[in-house]
């Protein structure tokens, strides 16, 4: 017969360790409380700077609306009068619009701590629509290059300085969504779909 007290069988009847032990765990297994932490930082920093670029965006969209806009000077130098200039001038409006609605819409979750929307349409939307408006945006600075560039050829004035100006913003702010578009891509690809 055994003796319960032997210490040999408690050694061989002592259950194993759990890999995912709770008192001891190893900074291996990706989830104790470092990891948390540091990836609550990391989605810190990525909604600042999406929040920061979209700010960016915006400011260069008015900037290219304002100077597009008022760019009249009579005769043949009127903005309105060209069609590159006219598709310049409605991206710029369209991309002031979306920038300064998904900037409100970030300070406000910020703000609050609470989503508008939920996690996956938001991120879906950021993806898309920061995409589309970006290249709205280069394709109306790319159309209006050739003929602001025709055009100092001929003449340098007021009229295609702030053509180019404006052009010049356009850029910028596709620049701007563009990076957007990669932190909204990454924060897409985060998602869990169970």
């Amino acid at each position: 017969m055994s003796n319960p007290d032997d210490p040999t069988l408690k050694e061989a009847t002592a259950p194993p360790t759990a890999a995912g032990d709770v008192e001891n765990q190893t900074s291996g297994t990706g989830f104790g409380v470092s990891e948390i932490v540091t990836r609550w930082r990391r989605e810190d920093v990525l909604k600042r700077g999406s929040l920061a670029l979209r700010v960016f965006g915006l400011l260069f969209s008015l900037l290219a609306f304002i100077i597009m806009a008022s760019n009249e000077h009579g005769n043949r130098k009127d903005f309105d009068k060209y069609e590159e200039y006219r598709y310049v001038l409605a991206i710029a409006i369209l991309s002031s619009l979306y920038t300064g609605l998904q900037a409100i819409r970030q300070v406000y979750e910020l703000w609050t701590g609470r989503q508008s929307f939920p996690r996956r349409n938001l991120a879906l939307l950021d993806f898309f629509g920061d995409q589309i408006v970006a290249y709205l945006l280069l394709s109306s600075a790319s159309a209006a290059v050739p003929l602001t560039n025709s055009m100092r050829e001929n003449v340098d004035n007021i009229f295609t300085d702030s053509s180019a100006a404006a052009i010049s913003m356009e850029f910028l702010a596709f620049l701007s969504l563009a990076f957007s578009a990669l932190i909204s891509g990454y924060k897409l690809s985060n998602q869990s779909y169970i």
